[in-house]
């Protein structure tokens, strides 16, 4: 683990070049390693002998599920890790400490209500949720279980984020990457040594995910933390917790709706394209989730430097950063793109070796990424908004993309077009242009008033 010593004056003294870099690394290493826990399983799954193909198709049911369940540990983590940040960078420490307490109350009691709303109802919610009769067997088998570790996941996503926000961000990556080296070793000893298929997959998946919330509250329960759970700060308060509720809002409608998505996608891609097309839609949600790390990595990076500058006033270190963060987001985007237009296969044959699916994924993904280059700005506008506390910006841009403009024209585009599951995957980048447009606009005009409320606050 790393020394307590700095870490705070760091944020607000060191190069801003330097310090994106060293904590957007780390970062970036943890969402990538973080999302192995759901890939590894799905690369071991779609190459069991046999019934690979249908069981990638029924774990993929589950995705909405899984991110349901994680958008519940953002609405949480995203909003108090930032205003925790804040309160460090006005050298309110005590309410820091709070809100670290009263989140982690929080957590714990929305893990218990999922899980027992996935355990009694999560049958009835995966037919909905797309699942056919041919893969309902595969997708219970896998949430029955991986339900039971909700708590897991909340405790290992949610407090791992004040771990990045004090600037911790190697501490914050070894959170994923132990439980990542877990589930890597124990998916192919329960999946095929125990022979028990996506049971097995789920199980090492909870399993690994409990380490990784052990050595968070480990950490947060040690003084080499900076800020500390502790008995008193965990009675939960409506003034430190509603606050953090409110700017947590706007990532827990990006990764709910995910899940919301995933039920239209599939649902859509079902009727007009069957079992096929619902297996690409496994494939291509998982490269948009996977190649979107780096973008999820810098800007976590970014919020600590850009909240606790915000909350101690330094105005040309807040511009700074965000340059810095628009510029590496618009140049990974842009690399994305190329490799999804021009290399497709690369992302497709991580997951599977089906000759049919692959062909079907081919043309797909290339309808589906093709505005990817554009996202990047996106990313940067709309999770600064979070990182400065602007909550009520940053819940509409959220609902912009996904529920005014995505969810519609993936059932409107089809009803004019002869291919119709052409026109569900059309619908992505559809969205994503007018989304892209509309964000970099109010993002420029909010910005200069932000800053310039900074260069007040200074005067008075």
């Amino acid at each position: 683990m790393e020394p307590k010593k700095g870490k705070e004056n760091e944020l607000g003294t060191e190069s801003v070049g330097k310090l994106l870099f060293r904590l957007s690394m780390p970062a970036i290493a943890a969402q990538v390693i973080n999302v192995m826990y759901n890939m590894v399983d799905r690369m071991y799954i779609g190459h069991i002998p046999g019934v690979g193909a249908a069981a990638l198709t029924g774990v993929g049911v589950t995705m909405p599920v899984i991110m349901a369940i994680t958008a519940f540990a953002y609405f949480i983590s995203m909003g108090g890790a930032p205003r925790s940040s804040i309160m460090m960078g006005r050298n309110e420490k005590e309410k820091a400490e709070k809100i670290l307490g009263n989140c982690t109350t929080m957590l714990v009691v929305l893990a218990l209500i999922l899980t027992a709303v996935f355990l009694f109802c999560g049958r009835s919610i995966l037919l909905l949720f797309g699942a056919s009769e041919n893969t309902i067997g595969y997708a219970w088998d896998y949430m029955k279980i991986y339900a039971l570790g909700t708590i897991f996941v909340q405790l290992a996503l949610g407090l791992n984020a004040f771990i990045t926000a004090q600037g911790y961000a190697k501490t914050s990556m070894y959170t994923v990457l132990i439980g990542a080296v877990c589930n890597i070793i124990l998916d192919p000893v329960f999946i095929f040594g125990l022979n028990m298929g996506v049971k097995g997959a789920a199980l090492a998946t909870i399993l690994s995910q409990a380490v990784s919330s052990i050595w968070v509250l480990r950490f947060l329960t040690s003084e080499k933390s900076s800020l500390r759970i502790k008995k008193k700060s965990l009675k939960l308060e409506a003034g430190i917790i509603l606050p953090c509720m409110a700017l947590g809002t706007s990532p827990f409608i990006m990764a709910f709706t995910e899940s919301i998505l995933s039920v239209c996608f599939n649902s859509s891609l079902l009727r007009y394209g069957g079992d096929v097309a619902v297996g690409a839609m496994t494939i291509l949600s998982s490269v948009m989730q996977f190649s979107m790390l780096p973008l999820q990595g810098l800007t976590q990076g970014s919020q600590p430097i850009v909240s606790f500058n915000y909350g101690a006033g330094s105005a040309d270190r807040v511009k700074k950063t965000f340059k810095i963060l628009f510029l590496c987001c618009i140049g990974y985007s842009t690399l994305l793109w190329a490799l999804s237009m021009f290399f497709p296969q690369i992302f497709i044959m991580i997951f599977t070796s089906d000759a049919a699916l692959t062909e079907y994924t081919r043309w797909a993904i290339r309808i589906y990424m093709a505005v990817s280059l554009m996202f990047g700005a996106q990313v940067a506008c709309q999770q600064t908004f979070i990182a400065l506390g602007n909550a009520k910006v940053s819940v509409f841009l959220a609902l912009l993309r996904k529920v005014f403009l995505l969810i519609p024209l993936i059932f409107i585009l089809p009803r004019f077009m002869e291919n119709k599951t052409m026109g569900v995957f059309l619908a992505e980048p559809v969205a994503d242009f007018c989304a892209v447009c509309v964000t970099v606009a109010m993002f420029s005009v909010s910005f200069k008033k932000i800053i310039a409320s900074i260069a007040l606050r200074n005067k008075m």
